[in-house]
Parts: C-alpha cells; sequence; structure tokens
C-alpha cells in the first residue's frame, strides 16, 4: 500500500464506488464526493496528492466545462495538488484542454483497471518531483541569502571613496570583467560584493576565491571541478568555482601569485566562458561575471615576463583603483568610530569613548595595513582597554611601520615587502603570526616570500 491521498469527485455513484474499492487496497488514504460543490469548503484539500475529477455533472450536458472550472477551483486551493481528469471517449478534446489548464492528465470511461492506476502512480510521481524542485528552490535562495548578505559596509565620506563608488554604479549593471587593484587591507572585496550587489546578479550567489591560497596541483579541481576517480582522493564527482558561481559572480583575489602555467589555464575558461572537470572531456558552459583583484603591479610584471598580457587585457576591461586609508581624508576617525561601536557592544563595553589625543593619533599614523589594520587596532584596544575612555597608549602600533618610505618614493611592491619583513621580524620569523597581522593566508605569505626570493 502506498503512501499517498486521493480524492474522487464524480456525480455517479456507481464510479465512486467502485473507484473506491479498487483504489482503497493499493493506497492508505481513499476519499469520495458526488457534489461539486462541496470543493469550495472541502478541508485540508492541499494535503491530497490526487484529486479524480469528472468533467460533467449536471444531467445532460455534455460540454466538460464543469469540469474545466472545478479545475481551476481545486488549483486555487491547492496549486500542488495533481488533478486527473475523468471523460468519456467523445470528449478527448476536452481532457486535452483541461491538461493545458493545469491538469496532470486525464482517464477515459470505461476505464481499465492498469491503466488507471498506472496514470495516478505517475501522477504522484510527478508531483513528489514537483515537491522536490520547489524545495531545491526555496533552499537554494535562502543561501543564496545567506551567502549574500550585507556582513560587511563600506564606511567613509571622503571625496576619493565616493569617487571609487561612482564608478562602481556606473560598472555594476554591465557584465564586463572588472579589475580591482589597491594596498592590502583597502577593502578590495568589499568593492567586488559592492559591484554584485548592484548588478542584474545581486540574488545569485557570489563566489570569492583566494588565488594565492591553491597549490599549483590542485588549481584545476578547485576552479573548474573533477569527476570521480579523476585522481587518487577524487572519490565523487565535484563542481568547481567556475560551476558554483554559474548565473552569479565569481571574484579572484591575489591574481599576482598565479604561475605563468595556471595563467594559462585561467585565460582558457575566461575566453570560452566554458570549463572541462578534471577526468572529463566534456564542455561545460558558465554564465558569470568574473571581477579579479591583485595589490600587485601586472603592468609591470607583464613587462618582467611573469604575468600573460592576454590574460591582463581579458581581466581588465575596467580599471578600479582603491584608495589607501591615507588617501581618503578624514575617514580614519569615521571608520575608526564604526569600528568601535561594533566591537564595543560585541565586547560588552557599550560606553567606550576615545579622547582627542588618541584621535590624533590615529590621524597622524601611516596605516600601511589600511583599513584591515585600523580594524584590527580597534579590536585590540577595545578588549584591553580598562577605563571608558581609550588614550592614545591603548592604540599600540608598530613603530616600524610609520617609518614606511613615502608612497610617492616607493612602489606598492617595495611597501608591501617592507610590512612582509616587518611582521615577519615582530613576530620572530612565525609564518603563520605573520600571516594573521596581515590579513592574509600563510600560502599566500609563502607564494610573496618566495616571489621576493625571501623564503
Amino acid at each position: 500500500m502506498q503512501k499517498a491521498k486521493i480524492l474522487i469527485i464524480d456525480d455517479n455513484k456507481s464510479v465512486l464506488s467502485a473507484l473506491e474499492i479498487l483504489l482503497q487496497f493499493e493506497y492508505e488514504s481513499v476519499e469520495a464526493i458526488s457534489n461539486p460543490n462541496q470543493i469550495s469548503s472541502y478541508p485540508k484539500l492541499e494535503e491530497f496528492d490526487i484529486v479524480l475529477l469528472d468533467m460533467n455533472f449536471s444531467a445532460g450536458v455534455n460540454t466538460g466545462n464543469e469540469g474545466l472550472f472545478w479545475l481551476k477551483e481545486i488549483k486555487k486551493k491547492a496549486p500542488s495538488t495533481s488533478v486527473i481528469m475523468m471523460t468519456a471517449y467523445g470528449a478527448i478534446d476536452l481532457a486535452v484542454t483541461a491538461v493545458k489548464q493545469g491538469a496532470s492528465d486525464f482517464i477515459l470511461k470505461p476505464w481499465k483497471n492498469e491503466k488507471l492506476l498506472l496514470t495516478i502512480k505517475s501522477a504522484i510521481e510527478l508531483r513528489k518531483s514537483k515537491k522536490e524542485v520547489q524545495q531545491l528552490k526555496s533552499s537554494e535562495k535562502n543561501l543564496k541569502q545567506v551567502i549574500n548578505q550585507d556582513k560587511n559596509l563600506i564606511v567613509g565620506n571622503s571625496k576619493a571613496l565616493h569617487d571609487v563608488l561612482n564608478l562602481v554604479r556606473k560598472v555594476a549593471k554591465t557584465d564586463v570583467n572588472v579589475l580591482i587593484t589597491g594596498e592590502n587591507g583597502t577593502g578590495k572585496e568589499l568593492i567586488a560584493r559592492e559591484l554584485h550587489r548592484a548588478s542584474t546578479r545581486q540574488n545569485e550567489v557570489f563566489i570569492g576565491v583566494d588565488m594565492g591560497s591553491i597549490s599549483e596541483t590542485l588549481f584545476e579541481s578547485e576552479l573548474f571541478g573533477h569527476t570521480k576517480g579523476s585522481f587518487t582522493d577524487a572519490k565523487e564527482d565535484r563542481a568547481g568555482k567556475f560551476e558554483a558561481a554559474n548565473s552569479g559572480t565569481l571574484f579572484l583575489d591575489e591574481m599576482g601569485n598565479l604561475s605563468l602555467q595556471t595563467q594559462a589555464k585561467l585565460l582558457s575558461a575566461i575566453q570560452n566562458r566554458s570549463i572541462v572537470r578534471v577526468g572529463s572531456n566534456k564542455n561545460i558552459p558558465v554564465d558569470i561575471r568574473l571581477v579579479c583583484a591583485t595589490n600587485c603591479n601586472l603592468p609591470e610584471m607583464v613587462a618582467n615576463g611573469i604575468f600573460r598580457e592576454d590574460l591582463l587585457y581579458r581581466i581588465n576591461t575596467i580599471h578600479i583603483e582603491v584608495p589607501s586609508l591615507r588617501e581618503r581624508e578624514n575617514d580614519v576617525i569615521v571608520l575608526a568610530e564604526f569600528f568601535l561601536d561594533k566591537f564595543s557592544n560585541k565586547y560588552g563595553k557599550p560606553q567606550l569613548r576615545m579622547n582627542q589625543s588618541a584621535q590624533e593619533k590615529l590621524l597622524n599614523y601611516r596605516w600601511p595595513g589600511n583599513v584591515r589594520e585600523l580594524q584590527h587596532t580597534m579590536e585590540r584596544a577595545v578588549i584591553l582597554s580598562d577605563g571608558n575612555v581609550l588614550k592614545p597608549e591603548d592604540f599600540l602600533l608598530t613603530p616600524s611601520n610609520n617609518n614606511m618610505p613615502d608612497n610617492s618614493l616607493a612602489t606598492l611592491d617595495e611597501m608591501e615587502k617592507q610590512m612582509v619583513k616587518n611582521a615577519l621580524q615582530k613576530h620572530d620569523g612565525n609564518y603563520s603570526a605573520a600571516a594573521e597581522q596581515l590579513g592574509v593566508s600563510r600560502q599566500t605569505l609563502y607564494n610573496k616570500l618566495k616571489k621576493w626570493g625571501m623564503s
């Protein structure tokens, strides 16, 4: 006996009896009514899996209009319930019309029991499939909302930041590839998320990938996916980041850390907008908005032969340079107040504030780690604070960082190298601790040291 609820609606009591006798041994619950006017008030109609509905109820009337009317009423009350129409041989055209208007199928009178049972079984399977699809769509929608929820805000009112956001708004509605550059900690991912949020893909997923943390051996598997058995640990088919981002935005961070070999593989996927999983030869088309980011000087890397010029052209249709915190006028204090409010509430110190001297110290510091460094500084100060007022001495700023070369006299690469040296010195060569301070993965730190010959 199958677990399903069936409702039979027919004004011919002999038909009702015959169907009840046949179906009561096949299905868990079978109910019958002879008057279709009961449909409007029938309790829990939406709980029925199948409704068997006659097409004619009034004596001498064979137009089928009554059946079509009650079909619409049932679908209003129970849109997911499958309705099977019952009709005589001469009304097949009407039955076809009913299917077009939402019926799952139709049964001819007199029926053959085997054919009727098979039709009902198929309709039940169809209903189950529809429910599963609806549940998957609902789960997918909820998952996308969780993934895309605004966990971070872009805070600041400087002209430099407003200029960037104006450019973002202009570009967002298009699908052109965007390259975001800027120093470490300036908020390149936040700008990428803002591009996604303002785009026509805002209700789809935003997938971020730290390219510097992916080893060369796993590059293709991570980005393009793999098939079961394609290598030792491939125990099942798996979609890569390109497929996961289909219909949404794919954000590739740390683009300057790619080897020439992986650059070639990435270029092919970007050009063709299709990927091939490891272990397969099937092309899978992908529809993505591509946003890349780096703190490296890619044109200089092209000149030095360590970055492909054709890849740079592909990812650089629009270039957005995120300003350093030094270029954002008084956004330091705006951001500091924002982080102070956030962390004082988080750590149960809602009365905490900064005095004027503390603000001046923050303004006079060069912030080589930019917004990320400011965030960590404010969190540390809140955690270690004893009173209700933060003073200059509560902010533990690395003195060596304040002696960084002037931005006009040093390249981003040189400044980044100095930051890494300072972090390693501070943590006595502990790579994990230095990477955490810098806000990058341990693998990314290794890659940078290898690039500079410092490993």
